[in-house]
């Protein structure tokens, strides 16, 4: 007979996940180690009693090695943000999990679920859902649908989902949560994990086998390269005359950063990255040449304009990264991808090594011994990086008054922080600008999310990162006044935790970004500023809306020190570093820039008719830019 145990679902979750591992090269890590949440009806006497029973075990010195810690969060899209970005700092190797209540609870993960998916990020999420009884129907925060009693509100995270479930009676928890763990330690297809629990099935009892709540180790392995394959992708490389690698996030999760640059010190290639894969070589390496795409360098879009082969390493060519398809310029370029998952090494009709980045590195370094670039492209590439270079320090150094570039900023960061200190940002103009300018010498220090590119995400990743690197690292997030509007709450948990993390916040009084791409595209800024509303014209063009940043960051609970210059932020950041406590440096920046030298295109159409003449220009520019756009066939 089967040994088994009565615990109810919630207890059986909390359980089942202190026991998770996950291991890579001989090293094992606690998979889930925590989870966020916040109580509502539909989890407080589930999930939420799981974890209380489970806390209060821990501080009885009972099942110490099983407790899985809980962190209150302040929104549950935060929370999803602060597992995310945690997961991402600790290179997919370890998670955390959420929960939420019922309805307005659940839906707020949607869009923290859509942008672990899109980064290829594994998360785990328990949104709360209605009786599967059906007893009191509909319950508090239910959605009806009177064509189906099937569907809740929940159903919205099956596209944004790897692995999406519904628990509708006890024992399908079991099968649900091992294939749950699959995916989230698949190194190729993984992403958000919905299970979505309701809440009268997360207080009900069941005898569960013991075996389900043993130690459970996923291994996480390092897929080879078919010698097949490899030997033809080899043949791409080694008729190529104009090779230039673009590495991206999938060089960063394999650790690979060493291999890479081993690659590229022996075969003479220029080496391009994405966000995701910045710093995966160092900035200074006789081969890096910094962004490609549409925020990339004048070097790395001059070397991907003329690539005839080019090497995409972990990498899924977003639209920044190809520039909307026309950086890749020479009609005859063709395509390398290394990639785990198919789908990407597909992509551009590409010879395909579907293998973990740090084997491929490995396997194509030994392969090529002996080639090499010529000379004279060494040479073009050095001269080229070092014209960018020269840029970056006119962008770093302006010295420009009233109010700074924050070009500048960035420049005072760059210079103070190590190389194992990480620097946050999501969305707005300060990625582009990030992008082309930051000389990162390791990949911890980078993390920039742009592939969802969600405003909001940086205050909820700083306390996730803050949680993955601990104490001895400085973890920085730069936030401008637009995103900080969309979730500064999370700072009441940081400070709650006894977390210290540094804000940086920069007022320019509007979307900077948003306001310049407006402007460029013929709509002359309009509805991009934080202005009061005009009166005489009914716009939003009056004075500036009285909106003080650095009180409210206050209000949260953290330290802040207000900057009227560069050189006082340099001062105010070495003290916020000797501070135990989080501290948000606040400084007034000019939201017109100067922004870097643009060297690339994006595609955002315009207006094909228009009475404004300011929009008929910009389509006949669209038109032009529009005209390079091609297939990779």
């Amino acid at each position: 007979m089967t040994e088994a145990v009565r615990l109810t679902v919630g207890q059986a979750v909390v359980r089942f996940l202190a026991n998770q591992f996950s291991e890579r090269d001989g090293v094992e890590y606690r998979l889930v180690t925590g989870m966020f949440g916040i109580f509502g009806h539909g989890n407080v006497a589930g999930v939420g009693q799981a974890l209380l029973q489970d806390q209060l075990a821990a501080e009885a010195g009972q099942g110490v090695d099983e407790h899985l810690p809980y962190f209150l969060a302040r929104n549950e899209q935060g929370a999803v943000h602060a597992a995310t970005a945690y997961a991402r700092q600790r290179n997919r190797l370890q998670t955390m999990a959420v929960t939420t209540s019922i309805g307005p609870g659940a839906t707020n993960m949607v869009t923290g679920a859509a942008l672990a998916s899109t980064n290829r990020i594994p998360v785990l999420l328990f949104p709360s859902d209605q009786f599967a009884t059906r007893f009191p129907d509909p319950v508090l925060q239910q959605l009806e649908d009177p064509g189906t009693l099937d569907v809740s509100v929940n159903d919205a995270f099956r596209p944004v989902s790897r692995f999406f479930d519904r628990i509708n009676r006890p024992e399908q928890l079991i099968p649900s949560l091992l294939n749950a763990m699959r995916v989230l330690t698949d190194p190729a297809d993984t992403g958000a994990v919905t299970i979505c629990l309701p809440q009268d099935v997360q207080a009900e009892a069941f005898d569960w086998p013991v075996a389900l709540f043993r130690k459970r180790v996923w291994h996480i392995g390092r897929p080879v390269p078919e010698p097949a394959a490899l030997a033809r992708a080899v043949e791409v490389i080694r008729s190529a005359n104009r090779p230039l690698v673009v590495a991206g996030g999938g060089v960063v999760y394999a650790e690979a950063a060493e291999q890479l640059r081993a690659f590229a010190t022996a075969t003479g290639i220029p080496v391009a990255d994405t966000h995701a894969g910045k710093g995966a070589i160092n900035w200074d390496h006789p081969s890096a040449v910094g962004g490609v795409g549409s925020t990339g360098t004048s070097a790395a879009n001059a070397l991907a304009r003329e690539a005839d082969v080019v090497i995409g390493i972990g990498t899924r060519y977003s639209d920044f990264t190809t520039a909307s398809h026309t950086i890749f310029a020479n009609p005859d370029v063709r395509f390398v991808n290394v990639n785990t998952l198919g789908f990407d090494a597909a992509k551009h009709s590409a010879t395909m090594l579907v293998a973990d980045a740090r084997e491929a590195l490995t396997a194509l370094t030994e392969t090529l011994a002996g080639w090499g670039t010529d000379p004279a492209y060494r040479e073009r590439v050095l001269a080229l990086d070092a014209a960018w270079q020269r840029d970056v320090d006119e962008c770093y150094h302006r010295d420009q008054t009233p109010l700074p570039a924050q070009t500048e900023v960035f420049g005072a960061l760059n210079e103070l922080m190590g190389p194992q200190d990480v620097l946050i940002n999501a969305a707005g103009s300060m990625p582009g600008d990030l992008q082309c300018l930051w000389r990162a010498t390791t990949p911890e220090q980078y993390h920039v999310e742009y592939a969802y590119s969600c405003m909001g995400y940086e205050i909820p990743a700083a306390l996730g990162v803050k949680l993955a690197v601990g104490d001895e690292h400085q973890v920085v997030a730069i936030v401008g006044d637009g995103t900080y509007q969309m979730m500064p709450m999370e700072i009441a948990t940081i400070v709650s935790e006894g977390l210290k993390v540094i804000l940086v916040l920069l007022q320019n009084h509007g979307f900077a970004s948003i306001g310049g791409l407006s402007e460029s595209r013929g709509s002359q800024r309009f509805g991009t500023s934080y202005r009061m509303r005009n009166r005489s014209t009914g716009r939003l063009d009056g004075d500036y809306a009285p909106f003080d940043l650095a009180a409210n960051a206050a209000s949260w609970g953290a330290d802040v020190l207000r900057c009227a210059t560069i050189a006082e932020f340099r001062e105010n950041y070495a003290k916020a570093v000797a501070s135990d406590r989080t501290t948000a440096l606040y400084i007034e920046t000019d939201r017109m820039g100067p922004n870097p030298p643009s060297s690339a295109w994006w595609d955002v159409p315009v207006s094909q008719v228009s009475e404004l003449d300011s929009t008929r220009t910009a389509y006949a520019e669209y038109l032009v830019g529009k005209a390079d756009q091609r297939h990779y066939l």
